[in-house]
């Protein structure tokens, strides 16, 4: 079982740039949170304090990239997006 930080319960915040592509991806946002909820794994992106969340929309892999803000609590999806 994969151990999620702390900000992996916090409330979620979407990006400007994630609501301009959601639509190109097809991914709205009860997708985003199911994938969330379903993540196989993170690591640090290559953004500092960023990280890329391994998951799945219907049996395809994405990859999405969050930053938890610590002053807020908050944690904003940057991006989505399909891996090839």
């Amino acid at each position: 079982m994969i151990e999620w930080p702390d900000w992996w319960h916090w409330e979620l915040e979407l990006s400007q740039h994630l609501l301009k592509r959601m639509i190109d991806r097809g991914v709205n946002e009860v997708d985003l949170r199911e994938m969330l909820e379903d993540a196989t794994g993170f690591q640090p992106n290559h953004e500092p304090g960023r990280f890329a969340i391994s998951a799945h929309l219907d049996g395809h892999p994405f990859e999405l990239v969050v930053e938890p803000l610590m002053m807020d609590e908050v944690l904003l999806v940057v991006t989505a997006y399909p891996i090839a």
